[in-house]
C-alpha cells in the first residue's frame, strides 16, 4: 500500500488540500447524529453487563418529532441496541420509510470480541490493539447488515473514542463518513483524544483519503470570542479564570447538543458558526435522552419537555437563519470526487 506523506490519522491536522470544498449548491445545512446506545449508570464504573435498552417508546416520540420537522437523523448504533429485536426492528422500519439512516457506534466495553480488560483507559476503542478495534469494528457491522440489509457507512466511535489506526481500518471497512472528531475538546487527561486545534468543517481523511471526516459543532461565544481556541486554552491553564470569563459572558465554549447547553447559548453558537462559514452545523445527543432517568439531562418528565422546547426554538433559529437540515445522502452526494492525492517520495 502506497503511504502519503501524512497518513490521514483523525488525531492529526488534516493537510490543506485535505479540507473538503463541498458543492456551492449545498449550501449551509445542519445535520443530526444521535448516539443510539444502551442505557447504564453515566457514574458507575464500566461494565459488560448491567445494562438495558428500553427507551423504545421515547425513541419513537424522538423520531415522529424530527419527521414532522424534516429532519432526518443518522442513528450511529451500538451493539446492544442492534441485539434488542424490538429497538432493531423499530429502527429497520424507519430505514424502510425514508426518515432515518442508520450507522455504526461502537462501545467497546460491549461489543464482541470481549478480549480487553473492562476500565476506564479501554473505553476507548481507537487506543486498543488495532487487531482489537478491527474485530470489533467488523462485528458490530456484521451485525448491522444482518438486522438492517446493509453495511454502515457512517460511524462515530463511542467516546469520540478514534486512535491513530481508526481512520485507516474505517477505511478498509467501507465506512464513507466519520463523526467521531469533536473540535476543540481535549480527553487526553481521561486517556482519550486530544481534539484541539482540529478544523469544524469537513475534510478527507485515512491513508487513502476516502473517508469525510464530519467534526462535532463546537463555537466559542462571547466579548472575547475572537480570541478562540488559543484564549480558551489559556484561560483553562488559569484555574478560576475559565469560569469567570464564561459566567461573564466573555468566553464560553458551546458544544451543538441539548444536553447541558442551554437554548441561548446553542442560538449563540449557531450564530457563532455561520460567522465562521461553518458549513455544517453538527448537532448531536444521545438516545437514552429520549426518555426520563436514564442521562443527567433529561431525569423528569419536565426534563423531557425541556428537551423538545429546546429543539423547537432551534429550529425556529435555523430557520431564520436559512440553514436546512441536510441528509447523509445529501452531504455525500455535494462531496466532489477527489483527485489523487500527492505521494511521499
Amino acid at each position: 500500500m502506497t503511504a502519503f506523506a501524512h497518513d490521514g490519522n483523525l488525531l492529526r491536522q488534516p493537510r490543506a488540500e485535505d479540507m473538503i470544498a463541498l458543492d456551492p449548491a449545498f449550501g449551509r445545512r445542519f445535520m443530526l447524529f444521535v448516539d443510539t446506545e444502551e442505557e447504564f449508570d453515566w457514574n458507575a464504573p464500566f461494565s459488560r453487563t448491567g445494562h438495558s435498552v428500553s427507551v423504545v417508546d421515547g425513541m419513537a416520540k424522538g423520531q415522529a418529532f424530527f419527521a414532522a420537522a424534516g429532519v432526518k437523523p443518522i442513528y450511529v448504533t451500538d451493539y446492544p441496541v442492534v441485539e434488542s429485536d424490538v429497538v432493531a426492528a423499530m429502527m429497520g422500519q424507519w430505514l424502510s420509510d425514508g426518515t432515518a439512516d442508520i450507522g455504526a457506534h461502537l462501545h467497546p466495553w460491549v461489543n464482541p470480541p470481549h478480549v480487553e480488560e473492562v476500565n476506564a483507559t479501554n473505553s476507548y476503542v481507537g487506543f486498543l490493539p488495532e487487531a482489537v478495534e478491527r474485530a470489533k469494528l467488523e462485528a458490530l457491522c456484521q451485525r448491522i447488515e444482518v438486522r438492517f440489509g446493509a453495511r454502515p457507512i457512517a460511524y462515530r466511535a463511542g467516546r469520540y473514542g478514534v486512535g491513530p489506526n481508526s481512520a485507516r481500518l474505517l477505511e478498509e471497512a467501507g465506512f464513507r463518513l466519520d463523526s467521531s472528531v469533536r473540535s476543540r475538546f481535549d480527553y487526553s487527561a481521561q486517556h482519550g483524544p486530544d481534539f484541539r486545534g482540529l478544523p469544524q468543517n469537513p475534510y478527507w481523511a485515512g491513508q487513502e483519503r476516502t473517508l469525510v471526516e464530519l467534526p462535532l459543532s463546537t463555537a466559542f461565544v462571547g466579548l472575547m470570542r475572537n480570541g478562540g481556541e488559543r484564549l480558551y486554552r489559556a484561560a483553562q491553564k488559569m484555574g478560576p479564570l475559565a469560569g469567570v470569563l464564561s459566567r461573564t459572558a466573555m468566553l464560553s465554549r458551546v458544544p451543538l447538543t441539548p444536553e447541558g447547553v442551554p437554548v441561548q447559548e446553542a442560538i449563540a453558537a449557531i450564530d457563532a458558526l455561520i460567522e465562521e462559514d461553518v458549513r455544517v452545523l453538527n448537532f448531536s445527543f444521545h438516545s437514552p435522552t429520549l426518555a426520563p432517568g436514564h442521562t443527567p439531562y433529561v431525569r423528569i418528565e419536565a426534563d423531557r419537555t425541556g428537551f423538545y422546547s429546546w429543539w423547537t426554538r432551534i429550529l425556529e433559529h435555523l430557520a431564520k437563519r436559512g440553514v436546512e437540515a441536510a441528509s447523509l445522502d445529501e452531504l455525500l452526494l455535494s462531496v466532489p470526487v477527489r483527485a489523487k492525492a500527492c505521494k511521499a517520495a
